[in-house]
């Protein structure tokens, strides 16, 4: 194990593809999964015939961890829950805003009375597990229901894509995610602070917080794939083994994925700007807007990163090629030299009687003499034309 996974520090992208494909340089299929993403995400849908907003919980799913925190202007209360009955209780409050915080979906009677006690529709709650889902927004009787894609680089240096989900109820929010592990820890921060602008306002802007907290989270994984671009720039210029091209791939790849998720989630924030009937006040409206430019923002990295790469991967193609073609050229100039040293070589090697230099005394040196020569005279001439050293060409070629 590296000692980057030993200090228990993220490791960088590219080690990452460097350190599988070190023993070999013709394995792509392992170089097109350093960056972490699957090649194909099943999505978990209910079997064929199954009643509308049936369930279908994975077996391999973490069971689900329900934390609270329940906070107003000049209170806050936060803990885990051991019943999910017990968010009556904390919903049922007059005053603050309570957020409900549920990782994992390995339990589905779990996950069933979550959505009976906060009223969920089972059409909602049916995308909240059924993963992934595209990005959007959809109100469900009076509940509000928006689908995220969090992005985040995990400590491994992996790109990790995670659906995360949102449920806005009458002073409450709650988010469903597939796993521990978020990019919220700056808004429980903010919870905590007293006097600020989250702990005086009301769910709505919550909600808010949490959606624009879920669009920055793509910063640093952008801000990450630029540096693997830098990486791959040097990369390409000294070498072109099939690995190298993996790896271009697999970051286009990549990008082409954060592009398409923050794109639907940008029209998702957009949706929730102009629909009315929305329960969504006009005070949160202009921090939306603020979210929808940071969408467009990372959308703007990512393309100008996408046409990086596009041209990386022409820069190994035309590199490769480059390569191929000083390597005929350096065997077609050495077959050159030998064509008259074998042309004399076998018109000497004839052995016939008549030959006048057959059995001349310094025959066998002239032979000799005569194929150095014309061998030096073949590579100074090359090397004359530019086609030999440094490519460059003498100042009179003629």
């Amino acid at each position: 194990m590296d000692e980057a996974r030993d200090r228990n520090e993220p490791a960088s992208l590219v080690e990452r593809g460097r350190r599988l494909v070190r023993a070999s340089a013709d394995i792509p299929l392992e170089a097109l999964e350093f960056l972490g993403l699957p090649l194909m995400r099943t999505r978990r849908r209910p079997p064929q015939g199954a009643m509308p907003g049936e369930m279908v919980v994975p077996m391999d799913a973490p069971p689900p961890e329900i934390r609270y925190l329940h906070f107003a202007r000049e209170r806050l209360e936060e803990g885990l829950v051991a019943d999910p009955k017990e968010l009556a209780r904390l919903i049922a409050q007059p005053d603050g805003v309570t957020w409900i915080d549920v990782a994992g979906f390995g339990d589905r009677g779990v996950l069933e009375s979550i959505a009976a006690v906060l009223a969920i529709h089972p059409l909602a709650m049916a995308d909240v597990v059924h993963v992934p889902q595209r990005p959007k927004a959809e109100l469900h009787d009076d509940r509000l229901l928006v689908v995220t894609q969090m992005a985040r680089v995990a400590l491994s240096g992996e790109v990790d894509i995670e659906q995360v989900s949102f449920v806005l109820g009458p002073g409450w929010v709650a988010s469903f995610q597939e796993r521990p592990g978020d990019v919220f820890d700056p808004i429980r921060a903010r919870i905590r602070t007293p006097a600020t602008r989250i702990r005086e306002s009301k769910a709505d802007y919550l909600l808010y917080s949490l959606v624009d907290a879920v669009i920055d989270g793509f910063f640093p994984v952008v801000e990450a794939l630029g540096g693997v671009i830098e990486e791959l720039e040097e990369e390409v210029l000294q070498s072109t083994s099939p690995a190298s091209l993996a790896r271009i791939h697999a970051t286009r790849r990549t990008l082409l994925t954060l592009h398409r998720l923050q794109w639907r989630q940008r029209d998702a924030v957009n949706s929730m700007l102009r629909d009315e009937d929305l329960p969504l006040s006009p005070a949160v409206k202009p921090y939306l807007r603020d979210a929808h430019d940071h969408a467009f923002q990372t959308l703007d990295a990512i393309e100008t990163y996408r046409d990086m790469v596009v041209g990386l991967m022409d820069l190994h193609l035309s590199a490769a090629s480059h390569r191929m073609n000083e390597v005929m050229k350096t065997l077609t100039i050495v077959a050159t030299i030998f064509i008259p040293l074998t042309f004399l070589a076998g018109v000497y090697g004839m052995n016939f009687d008549h030959m006048p230099e057959l059995h001349w005394r310094w025959g066998y040196p002239a032979a000799w003499l005569s194929m150095i020569g014309i061998g030096a005279g073949l590579v100074w001439w090359f090397r004359r034309r530019g086609w030999l050293g440094d490519g460059h060409r003498d100042a009179d070629p003629r």
